[in-house]
């Protein structure tokens, strides 16, 4: 099998990812926290806008709304979109992660897509969604660092859908994990001098 052939013509292509990157780009945790009466959430901790940043704004409900909002709309594009084929799901999947990343209505600032990765994951292959959050309750349980277990996760899901035949299906995970982990340089540099902080410190 050719895991590069790709059958979607052009035009259907380009009208998925535009279809993906749209949805993808809308802003929910920017939206709830002004909603809210909390302000821009770029202007406090990491400056994204996250469900880990939103976190920090002592809002717990608005950070799992954040969360599951940025997992849906990947769900969403990823699985409506593979009503026309399983590549226009895929172009619109990875088109929804990157509209999560880079915004265009936010001069291209966004979240590092984690929960987006999650929510196309749950749109073109459930079960693995599933493996993803066992992966990450394992580390976290273990190390206690958040970043670390979304990295560990990203890191493996490409390897299992490859390992069970889902080779296009791995090929953009895999390219959405490289994205993903330089989305997170900066807490891997945190990481690995031990200044990361732990799931339920405060930093």
């Amino acid at each position: 099998m050719d895991i590069l052939s790709w059958q979607l013509g052009l035009p259907a292509t380009l009208l998925c990812l535009a279809f993906g990157y749209l949805l993808g780009s809308i802003p929910f945790g920017l939206i709830l926290t002004r909603i809210a009466g909390l302000g821009d959430v770029r202007k406090i901790g990491s400056g994204n806008i996250g469900a880990t940043n939103v976190l920090r704004t002592g809002n717990r409900k608005l950070a799992a709304a954040t969360l599951l909002l940025d997992a849906l709309k990947g769900t969403a594009a990823a699985a409506i979109a593979s009503y026309w084929g399983a590549e226009a799901g895929i172009a619109a999947g990875f088109a929804a992660f990157l509209g999560h990343l880079f915004p265009v209505w936010l001069s291209f600032k966004g979240g590092k897509g984690v929960a987006t990765y999650i929510g196309v994951l749950l749109g073109l292959a459930p079960i693995m969604m599933l493996a993803f959050a066992v992966i990450w309750l394992a580390v976290a349980r273990i190390t206690r660092y958040s970043s670390l277990s979304a990295l560990v996760a990203t890191a493996i899901i490409p390897v299992v859908l490859y390992a069970t035949g889902s080779e296009k299906v791995a090929l953009l995970f895999a390219a959405m994990t490289v994205i993903s982990w330089i989305k997170h340089r900066a807490n891997i540099q945190r990481l690995l001098s031990g200044t990361e902080s732990r799931i339920g410190e405060k930093g």
